[in-house]
This record gives structure tokens, C-alpha cells and sequence, in this order.
């Protein structure tokens, strides 16, 4: 599974990194930032995106309706990480088009089989 993260921190991009390497059947690309994840995703398109809410000049919602936008990108499942887990806040998210969130902070040995079930729960609808 090809994984592209996008975070503004690049101490947490290489702690994501890391973690999600732990699980061989994992390939994670890292982006900096909405504008560098829409160039990344233009150059391969990855399974999965997780994606950054709170970043400077696109945050995460801004950069998801970028991809929604885009033929090539419209179906590419997007998770969101954030701290931000209330109830209503995981709804708003989702009613952006995201399919779920992942919380901030994140347990680093259990993200990719996180990342995995958030997936799995998804595709059984």
C-alpha cells in the first residue's frame, strides 16, 4: 500500500515515516505541505493520503477539495490526523470528504495496523 503523508512538521512527517515503515507491506512519500502533496499525487497516485488539518497556506480541508477537484485524485481515499477528535469535529471532516480521522498524538507502534483497520471498517461501508 502506497502512502502519502502531508504535514508542515517535519518532525512528525519522519516520526509517521517511521512508523508506517514498521509494516513491510507499506510504502510511505512524504509531502511538506497541500501545494506539495497535489504535485506528488499528480506524479503517483498513492492508495491512501493522509493528510495535516492545521497547516499554513492550504490547510487540510483546503487541500482535500483540491484533490476532489481533480480527476485523477477524486477517489483516493484521505484520512485526516489531527488533534482535533471531538465528535463533531470527526463528522465535519467526514462531511468534507474525508473517511475518518486518526488522532493526534498517535500511538507510532500501532499507526500502520491503525491506518489498516480505518481502512478495512471503510470498505465494508
Amino acid at each position: 500500500m502506497r502512502v502519502l503523508y502531508v504535514d508542515d512538521e517535519a518532525d512528525i512527517r519522519d516520526i509517521v515515516g517511521m512508523s508506517l515503515a514498521l509494516d513491510p507491506d507499506i510504502t510511505v512519500e512524504t509531502a511538506s505541505s497541500g501545494a506539495e502533496a497535489l504535485t506528488a499525487v499528480q506524479a503517483q497516485l498513492p492508495d491512501v493520503i493522509l493528510l495535516d488539518v492545521m497547516m499554513p497556506d492550504m490547510d487540510g480541508p483546503t487541500t482535500l477539495f483540491r484533490l476532489r477537484e481533480r480527476k485523477d485524485s477524486r477517489d483516493v481515499p484521505v484520512i485526516f490526523m489531527t488533534a482535533r477528535t471531538q465528535g463533531h469535529e470527526i463528522e465535519r471532516f467526514k462531511t468534507f470528504g474525508a473517511l475518518g480521522v486518526i488522532a493526534k498524538p498517535f500511538d507510532p507502534i500501532t499507526l500502520a495496523s491503525d491506518l489498516k483497520a480505518l481502512l478495512a471498517r471503510a470498505s465494508r461501508g
